[in-house]
This record gives structure tokens, sequence and C-alpha cells, in this order.
């Protein structure tokens, strides 16, 4: 019973800061003209170009959600798709200045919640609180991997936080 209630206020506690994170990012991304959707998928490529099924798999989301919110960023002209020289069909995505300079518009609001997060907190257990979610993730997604699913739900509980 100590286990399952473990989980239990595990899982409410990230419901919780999942929505929390979502509505943050929402005030944080909308002077950008971006969603905190749009912000994740544009965010998942600023280092590298990636395929749709990539930026799913590092967001834990659908393929199918990714690749919505990827034909809209194109559309929008804050993305594109380029070749992708290690399969023909799944073709990259990559942010265009116009896309790069949205994410810049949001950086110094990130910046200024990551300062106040880690004044309430203290730097140390702030580093200690991200292991600890990240622990957590790579759990659930080896238990998920053991019984044979992705770890992730349709679009889960997670769906399309930054």
């Amino acid at each position: 019973m100590e286990r399952q209630r473990l989980l239990s206020d595990a899982a409410l506690s990230v419901f919780r800061l999942n929505g929390q994170f979502l509505g943050v990012a929402e005030e944080l991304a909308r002077p950008a003209g971006l969603t905190s959707a749009w912000w994740q998928v544009l965010g998942a490529v600023l280092r590298e170009p990636l395929p749709v099924a990539g930026i799913a798999r590092a967001m834990g989301i659908t393929r199918q959600s990714v690749q919505r919110i990827a034909d809209l960023l194109v559309g929008k002209g804050l993305a594109e798709y380029v070749p992708n020289p290690a399969h023909r069909r799944a073709k990259l995505l990559l942010p265009t200045d116009e896309g790069r300079a949205a994410i810049e518009k949001i950086n110094p609001g990130h910046a200024e919640l990551a300062g106040r997060l880690a004044d309430r907190l203290g730097d140390e257990r702030f580093a200690e609180t991200v292991r600890v979610l990240e622990r957590l993730s790579s759990a659930m997604e080896a238990l998920g991997s053991d019984d044979g699913h992705d770890g992730a739900g349709a679009d889960g509980p997670a769906g399309a936080s930054p």
C-alpha cells in the first residue's frame, strides 16, 4: 500500500507540475507569437534538425501531435523541412531565422523564471530536483519498455509541454 500511495502521490505531483509548466509556458510564449506546443517543438530542433518521430520520442508525445505542430510551424514560416540523408521519406525539421527569432524573444522571461526558481530552491536543490525528475522519467520509460510499451500514452498528461 505504501508503494501504491507513493506512486499516486508522484503522479498527482507531476500532473500538477505539468499544468503549472504549461500555464507558465503559454505566458512566456504568447508575446513571441507562439504557443507552448509550438515552443516545445521548435526548441527540440534548435541544436540540430530532427525527424518528427525523433522529436516525438524526445518529448514523450505522439508522432501525430508533433507532425500536426510541425506542419503548422512550416506553414507559418517558423520552421522548414529539409532532406534527411539517413532516410529519404522522413524529412528533418529545422527552425527558420524567424523561428529562431521567436525563441529569442522568450529567452528573457525564461531566464527570469529560472532565476526566481533557483532563488526559491537554491542552486543545488534546483539541480537535484532536475536529476530526480530525470531519474523518475528514465525509470518510467524503462518500465514501459519492459512491458512492451513506449512509456507514453496517446498524448498522455504531458501533452505538449515546453
